[in-house]
């Protein structure tokens, strides 16, 4: 007995695809599942105009067919013939979003190209019309070259035009097509999508058509990514031109702070506790609030404009060129902030080898944590003068070790891709949202809560690794007589003395080597504790007391021997928090020390290379 004639109903996810298949089916449906997977299987039995039966399957809801989780796989596989078990559909019914159509036209257009019979039902059409949007059906189906019929599945609306199209296409079930050869790339179907769309729109909402003149040119392959290199170089031109009038004033309160200790409290251990300890190494690092704020109010700017999406679009083609997709880019983004929530945000990538893979490149991301301590060796090294019409030389600087840092991100992404991490990479689908003006009480409650997470790690994380900082340099004292530099005699300048011989080929003096032990507890820290240092070795000198950390460093180090602390910094994995949350997420300690092993080789690496070829240029 010939088998009932299948039709496969397919769609992006939130299409309205299962009101459709109820509506279609009733009560007759079964439920189980797909042979050699835990994936459900719904089919029901549907009857066409002249009675004859077809069996409807309700597939799981994709972007395309480059599967990035077993439910999309199983899309593929049925669409394609190659599920186990399960016959090739013999015509597909492909549910669009009437709202949302350039993006769902890209699988529509993909599946039309497999050469299987096509039926389009033009969903939510009631929603379309209600916002302003009226979609050209007729059009719509000259542009595809299949039958479109408009829906409202919710209400029955198109359903029996909708039996009338696919009694066309069905024949007995006897003959099934084979499967066509590999659908074309994505980005074509993108592009052939939005025209598509915008020929079968006869009428749209004014937001829509500024949103879609704004893409043509954010999106834009050209365009797109100069615009968004200008808007981060932009951004890092304000770090350092806007903080500065910020950072003067909290120096200052910090200075005052310190002189007002100074005049309470008698010389003795409390007082160097506090001034040079608490106020020296937390202070250092408090100053440099303005900066992270400013360039947080930066990227909330774009997230709440709708801009950050288009951001992820742009990234994606070259994200796939080292084997991720455009899914790590918000994980990578958040780990711009901190690595510890871009880490965990990778739970949203399906396929665990580009989540690792996400997972091991994330502390590469210049983190807020690291801006101390450029802002320091830049202020210190580097002139405060122009290079060109509004180009600082500081904030070109900072601007090309965020760019660094990416492309260390993206070569280890290559490179992981390729070995431990290897498997095939997928595409990249996501929702554009429209562009909105951004609330001015959203940006400030963001800006608040980033300075109390901040302010708030200055005053537990640092601040206790400053005080034990402190106690290891001070203690225990030296003899009478002894006749080198006190602190080389504490417990925290044996230390470093015993790690300079390894650090000292890349230019680290025994000051950079103290500095980067308590700097495992936090990157920040780095700049608190040569605060704290500089401030103990200063003593009772009042003039070297009044200087800022920024003065303190001028002079003392090379310029190589900067530029091979800032190069550490851009991949050293200095932080303990960071370790602890990719050991949870990845459940054991494999990972992450092997995260530990391959970030410190590289920041050892990039950081002799940094010092020797600014040596031999004479720097």
């Amino acid at each position: 007995m010939t088998p009932a004639p299948m039709i496969a109903l397919v769609g992006n996810p939130n299409a309205g695809k299962s009101a459709l298949f109820n509506a279609l089916t009733g009560a007759r449906q079964k439920v189980g599942n797909y042979p050699g997977v835990t994936v459900e299987r719904k089919s029901g039995r549907m009857a066409l105009d002249d009675g004859r039966p077809v069996e409807l399957v309700d597939l799981p809801g994709t972007y395309s067919l480059d599967p990035a989780s077993p439910d999309e796989a199983v899309t593929r596989d049925v669409v394609l013939g190659r599920q186990a078990g399960e016959r090739r559909p013999q015509a597909l019914l492909v549910v669009v979003d009437a709202g949302n159509l350039d993006n769902h036209l890209r699988f529509t257009l993909q599946l039309i190209a497999l050469g299987l019979p096509v039926v389009v039902a033009l969903n939510m059409v009631d929603m379309a019309e209600r916002d302003g949007l009226r979609i050209d059906a007729e059009r719509l189906a000259a542009e595809l070259g299949v039958a479109v019929i408009p829906t409202v599945a919710v209400r029955r609306r198109g359903i029996a035009e909708l039996r009338a199209a696919l009694a066309a296409l069905v024949g007995d079930g006897s003959r099934v097509p084979e499967p066509a050869a590999e659908p074309v790339d994505i980005a074509t179907l993108q592009r052939r999508a939005r025209t598509v769309a915008a020929a079968a729109t006869a009428e749209e909402p004014v937001a829509r058509r500024i949103t879609h003149a704004l893409d043509a040119i954010a999106l834009h392959p050209v365009a797109g990514p100069l615009i968004l290199a200008a808007i981060m170089f932009l951004m890092f031109q304000a770090v350092f031109s806007w903080s500065e009038a910020p950072v003067g004033w909290i120096e200052a309160g910090v200075a005052a702070l310190q002189n007002a200790t100074k005049d309470a409290l008698a010389p003795g251990l409390l007082r160097s506790a506090l001034v040079e300890g608490v106020l020296g190494g937390v202070g250092a690092v408090v100053v440099f609030l303005p900066l992270i704020l400013i360039l947080f109010f930066f990227i909330l700017l774009l997230e709440a404009s709708g801009y950050m999406v288009r951001a992820a679009f742009l990234m994606d083609r070259l994200m796939a060129r080292v084997g991720l997709s455009g899914r790590a880019f918000i994980p990578l983004l958040s780990s711009f902030a901190c690595a510890v929530p871009g880490i965990m945000a990778t739970r949203t990538i399906d396929d665990p080898k580009d989540r690792l893979t996400t997972i091991l490149i994330a502390p590469l991301m210049t983190c807020s944590a690291r801006l101390p301590v450029y802002a320091v060796i830049i202020g210190a090294f580097i002139p405060e003068r122009t290079v060109g019409p509004g180009i600082e030389l500081q904030g070109l600087v900072l601007f090309c070790l965020y760019i660094v840092g990416i492309i260390g991100a993206m070569a280890a992404a290559l490179v992981l891709r390729r070995t431990v991490a290897k498997g095939p990479s997928h595409g990249f689908m996501m929702e554009m949202p429209r562009y909105q003006a951004p609330s001015p009480r959203d940006l400030a409650i963001g800006l608040w809560q980033r300075a109390l997470i901040f302010l708030k790690r200055a005053g537990t994380i640092i601040a206790a690794t400053t005080v034990l900082l402190w106690l290891l340099l001070t203690f225990p004292q030296p003899p009478a007589g002894y006749d080198k530099p006190a602190i080389d005699y504490s417990v925290a300048g044996r230390a470093a003395g015993a790690l300079e011989p390894l650090v000292r080929p890349i230019g680290f003096n025994q000051d950079i080597a103290l500095a980067l032990i308590p700097a495992m507890a936090a990157r920040e820290v780095a700049v608190s504790a040569l605060a704290t240092v500089y401030s103990i070795q200063a003593g009772d000198d009042e003039a070297a007391q009044e200087k800022g950390l920024v003065d303190r460093l001028r002079g003392r180090w090379p310029l190589p021997t900067a530029l091979a602390f800032l190069a550490w910094f851009v991949f050293a994995p200095q932080c303990l928090s960071t370790i602890a949350v990719t050991r949870r997420e990845t459940n054991g300690w494999r990972w992450p020390a092997f995260m530990l092993l391959y970030l410190f080789a590289l920041a050892y690496i990039a950081a002799g290379i940094t010092y020797w070829t600014a040596v031999a240029a004479g720097l």
